[in-house]
């Protein structure tokens, strides 16, 4: 026998094999054949796993790959489909939280934004700290009702937020009930949140409530007027409410202060505004023409360099119709309102103020009831000032009159 090296032997040894296998011999034997199909499906199943790093994980991995890729997605931090979602907090602008949670499980048919998600304010957290220069500029949010991206919802009715202040500081002390002249105040304390007498330098004691400094005109109506405007200018301290010009759209002389567009926002820059970057909130000028005004506020608006965060309004009329009609009418510019001066007086033809007790009283009630409940209006003042007969006047012989009794009755509904 020739001697074969051992590799080549090794070689052989498959095809020797496997002849024995197919042998006619083997053929035959129904036992073998049996043996050798139980041993090699004895393997079947290792072949068939898929082992890590196999071509076959690799391949599902790179399609998963190209899949996130499409939808810009971090495969790391995805959500198995049907899983529930956990709440995501944002921080607005300003000094209020907003938390998003949702209890409904997420599918390819429903929206971040479903009906089932609430959607909450927080209040402030202790990390964040209000100034007086920017209080609450941030918007309360209301609950979507259906897949829409929530949409913000005002606390007052479809305005833009002040440029500083915010909605809750157009309000002082959350009160909006106010007078002007101090005359009254001993008998309104605890019922006002503020009040004003068309002074730089308010003097009174009126408790809790908060005194209002006015910038009245120009210094030309008149000698009180020259001296009002010198107080206010060497005003060295930052207030917290400013009220603007005195009906400054008609003549100077009868309680207006005359000026002219131009020079209202010469003196708002130089005088006013740098208080309302210092963190006072700033009320407009009123116009004596009341919702038939044109040709002064719009243009002031737009000429100054620190808008106004309130506008401020007169308010002279005679019932529910006048005063909703004024209402309306200044709710155009989209800032809270302030009435400084409301009182019953029949402009259809003149100025004529009303006499008839009852006719005063009515209009109390009435007004007090309209200011309190439209969320338009932030603040408002029972006026006391000249030309308005003798009737309605708050004082009469140094105690409350019947027209005064009735507007603290009035209030005290409220406060």
């Amino acid at each position: 026998m020739v001697a074969l090296p051992t590799l080549s032997l090794l070689l052989l040894l498959p095809t020797l094999a496997l002849g024995s296998h197919n042998s006619p011999l083997e053929q035959r034997s129904p036992v073998r054949n049996h043996q050798h199909r139980a041993r090699a499906g004895a393997f079947n199943h290792i072949h068939a796993r898929s082992y890590p790093g196999s071509i076959e994980e690799k391949m599902a991995k790179k399609a998963l790959g190209k899949e996130l890729a499409k939808r810009k997605a971090d495969p790391s931090k995805c959500r198995v489909r049907n899983s529930t979602w956990t709440a995501a907090t944002f921080r607005l602008s300003g000094s209020t939280s907003t938390v998003i949670s949702s209890n409904s499980s997420v599918t390819s048919t429903t929206s971040l934004a479903s009906s089932t998600s609430a959607v909450a304010s927080s209040t402030t957290d202790a990390t964040t700290t209000t100034s007086s220069a920017n209080v609450d500029g941030a918007q309360a949010w209301a609950a979507p009702t259906s897949s829409d991206t929530p949409a913000p919802a005002k606390t007052s009715a479809s305005t833009t937020p002040p440029s500083s202040g915010g909605w809750s500081s157009a309000t002082p002390n959350g009160n909006k009930a106010g007078v002007s002249a101090g005359d009254s105040l001993p008998y309104l304390k605890g019922k006002l949140g503020w009040w004003y007498d068309w002074s730089p330098n308010p003097s009174g004691d009126a408790g809790g409530a908060v005194a209002v400094p006015m910038i009245w005109g120009g210094g030309t109506a008149d000698g009180e007027d020259a001296v009002r405007l010198s107080s206010f200018q060497s005003m060295g301290s930052v207030p917290q409410y400013i009220i603007g010009f005195e009906e400054p759209d008609c003549p100077a002389g009868s309680g207006s202060a005359g000026m002219d567009v131009e020079t209202g926002i010469h003196l708002w820059n130089q005088d006013v505004a740098p208080k309302g970057d210092a963190g006072s909130y700033l009320v407009s000028p009123s116009m004596c023409k009341q919702a038939a005004e044109s040709g002064w506020l719009q243009p002031f608006l737009d000429g100054v360099t620190r808008k106004p965060d309130a506008i401020n309004v007169h308010c002279n009329k005679v019932d529910r119709a006048g005063i909703e009609e004024v209402l309306n009418h200044y709710a155009k510019y989209g800032l809270p309102l302030w009435i400084t001066e409301f009182a019953c007086v029949d402009d259809q033809n003149g100025f004529t103020p009303c006499t008839d007790q009852a006719q005063i009283d009515s209009f109390i009630n009435t007004a007090v009831e309209i200011f309190e409940s439209d969320s338009r209006v932030a603040a408002y003042a029972y006026s006391n000032g000249y030309g308005l007969g003798n009737v309605w006047p708050m004082m009469s012989g140094g105690s409350l009159s019947a027209s005064g009794q009735t507007y603290l009755n009035a209030i005290s509904k409220y406060h």
